[in-house]
């Protein structure tokens, strides 16, 4: 029985770490940095990265002198052997040597190659800064998610609270509106009214619940953390003036730094590296060559004798392609028409970008100004609800009058943190689309 009691303790025990090991608080920054650790669609880039980098090395690996050793064994089948006769007597020529072992060493050195090596080294150096770039692009990508999932669990969060105070405001009205009944001040029918709208508060209450446990969980899929993680977010939103620059300026921004726009210069010049690759099966190709033999028997020993020798040679080589059949000039060709994709594809992305920056610059001007007038919309709305439940407590104002301004405070108040919310994420976005 003891041992039953420490193990429900032990278990206890280890369930209350687990619970507590799932809460966890975050700052928009500290929700910026776990995401980017956790990310797998940012590790899958990274791992591109890595991989244009190792080509990189291995192009210019193709420069450098080769060393390659072979080595093989060959077992003959019998035969007579070559044999001379003399008045002196019969002499064996070719002896029969029915196990043959051959070794070669062979060294290569490029000379040159029509440009073929240094183009193709500039076309993945090329290849690799793009892939960087693309790099920075899917990093700014998922900056933005993970704030945009940040900013809409505090927006889901402030409309459960408003639904929250309103459930509490909602009660003691329907408490003052019974009281009246009683007082013969109110009808059953206005009492019922209320008691309907109490209902539907209700219900909005448990949806607004369910949107923050749903944005939660959201946001703990864009960071990678497990979706039961208790998450509370301690960040507020920044009502302060964002300051922009003009419009002109925050384009030239953009083209300067948008990762799409270096990645796609990088494209087009690894597509001119491209096209004088294909032009190098125009030259001739020049490489020194060396190899060494060790065999036995070898082959330049004269008489053949059953033992190892060693010997070598060295020379220079020349390749020349003479007639192809025009192959060179199609592969050029080729080349060419995806160097005019590839600049023709930087024409659109500019042309995008410039959307995107105009779009988002006039969103954050006019996400600011709605932020003024739902404020606004809330005081005039908390008034015009105060003056009617004076009212209504005094019998001076009917139950719908009294549901139509609690209906436009909690219209006004959603208004209010849904343009607050809009704005803080207009001005993420209006970063992102300037390369910050």
């Amino acid at each position: 029985m003891k041992q039953l009691k420490l193990i429900l303790l032990s278990l206890f025990f280890l369930s209350s770490i687990q619970f507590a090991q799932e809460k966890l608080q975050l700052s928009i920054d500290q929700a910026i940095e776990i995401g980017l650790k956790n990310s797998k669609i940012l590790h899958s880039s990274l791992m591109k990265v890595k991989s244009a980098e190792a080509k990189i090395k291995e192009a210019n690996a193709m420069r450098l002198p080769s060393l390659k050793l072979s080595a093989r064994y060959t077992r003959l089948s019998k035969v007579d052997p070559f044999v001379i006769t003399t008045p002196f007597g019969s002499f064996p020529i070719m002896p029969g040597i029915y196990d043959n072992y051959a070794t070669q060493l062979s060294l290569s050195q490029p000379l040159f190659m029509g440009f073929r090596l240094s183009e193709n080294v500039n076309l993945n150096e090329n290849l690799s800064n793009a892939t960087n770039e693309e790099f920075n692009k899917d990093k700014s990508e998922l900056l933005f998610n993970i704030k945009n999932s940040y900013w809409n669990v505090y927006k889901a969060q402030q409309f459960k609270k408003v639904m929250d105070e309103t459930v509490e405001q909602m009660k003691a009205r329907l408490t003052d509106a019974k009281n009246l009944e009683k007082a013969g001040m109110m009808t059953k029918n206005d009492v019922l009214k209320l008691e309907v709208q109490y209902s539907n508060i209700l219900y909005q209450q448990i949806e607004a619940e369910n949107a923050v446990k749903l944005s939660i969980i959201a946001l703990n899929n864009t960071i990678g953390i497990p979706l039961q993680t208790q998450t509370e977010i301690t960040s507020q939103v920044n009502l302060n003036v964002f300051q922009t620059e003009e419009l002109s300026l925050l384009i030239s921004k953009a083209i300067e730094n948008r990762p799409e726009i270096k990645a796609a210069d990088s494209r087009i010049r690894a597509s001119e590296s491209g096209v004088t690759l294909a032009q190098s099966s125009w030259y001739p190709q020049i490489a020194l060559y060396g190899n060494y033999y060790y065999s036995k028997p070898n082959q330049r020993i004269m008489p053949t004798q059953n033992k190892f020798d060693g010997t070598w040679d060295a020379g220079i080589m020349l390749n020349m392609n003479v007639w192809d059949w025009l192959t060179t000039k199609h592969q050029t060709d080729q080349a060419l028409a995806q160097l005019e994709q590839a600049k023709d594809g930087l024409g659109l992305i500019k042309d995008g970008i410039t959307l995107e920056v105009t779009q988002n610059y006039l969103n954050v001007n006019q996400a600011k100004r709605k932020i003024d007038i739902a404020k606004l919309n809330v005081e005039q709305a908390e008034e015009n609800l105060r003056v009617t439940s004076e009212k209504f407590k005094n019998g001076y104002s009917t139950s719908s009058e009294l549901i139509d301004a609690e209906t436009a405070l909690i219209s006004a108040k959603t208004n209010y943190n849904t343009s607050i919310v809009d704005y803080e994420l207009a001005k993420a976005k209006l970063e992102k689309s300037i390369g910050k």
